[in-house]
């Protein structure tokens, strides 16, 4: 038997990768088409790192900040949303696309449907709701600011957890809400990634 040179085994195993990658996307195309997937999902690099996005037929479903590991957002998606979930990134270019726009400077406000489903609890989706509503590109407010708009003043801690536990970063701007006197305050992403946002949008120096 004639022995395999080094450039046609390349070439082989080269040609065999291709053709798994093809058949994976026919797969996938073929599962979104017959109406098997409920969460597509994609990784997105950001200038911050890795971003994983999903959505559902409703909307943009979850944002995981950079240091969030897939496995566990896939996890968390599979059990609160639907286990139909799959890498499907053309269903995500429009949030991929803003994403891209924001973090380049040319984009201030975000034109996304949204699916609320993994915000759990009245008082925590009135206070997402008013952290996308009344802060806008370049705002900040505090705690306390937006208990008050979520109907309760005094629940400024509350506030606080309930944007501690956004699904949805960056695009519902809990970045943008700090502490009494100015202070950053705490991130999901941690303070400089949050540092790195306000300045992005020129709400600190």
């Amino acid at each position: 038997m004639k022995p395999i040179d080094e450039t046609t085994l390349r070439r082989t195993l080269a040609a065999g990768r291709d053709d798994a990658v093809a058949a994976a996307e026919r797969l996938a195309r073929e599962a979104a088409d017959g109406g098997l997937v409920d969460v597509a999902y994609a990784t997105h690099e950001t200038p911050l790192g890795t971003t994983v996005v999903a959505a559902t037929d409703r909307g943009l479903v979850r944002l995981a900040l950079p240091g969030a590991v897939v496995e566990e957002v896939l996890e968390d998606l599979a059990a609160e949303v639907s286990p139909r979930v799959l890498e499907l990134p053309a269903r995500l270019d429009a949030v991929r696309r803003e994403l891209d726009e924001y973090f380049a400077g040319d984009r201030e406000r975000f034109d996304l449907p949204l699916d609320w489903r993994l915000v759990h609890g009245g008082f925590q989706r009135k206070v997402l709701r008013a952290a996308a509503s009344r802060l806008p590109f370049g705002v900040t407010a505090s705690y306390g600011e937006v208990a008050t708009w979520a109907g309760s003043p005094r629940a400024f801690r509350a506030a606080g957890t309930a944007l501690a536990r956004n699904p949805l970063p960056i695009v519902v701007p809990c970045h943008r809400v700090l502490r009494a006197g100015g202070a950053i305050g705490q991130y999901g992403g941690g303070p400089e990634m949050k540092q790195r946002l306000l300045r992005l949008e020129g709400a600190i120096g």
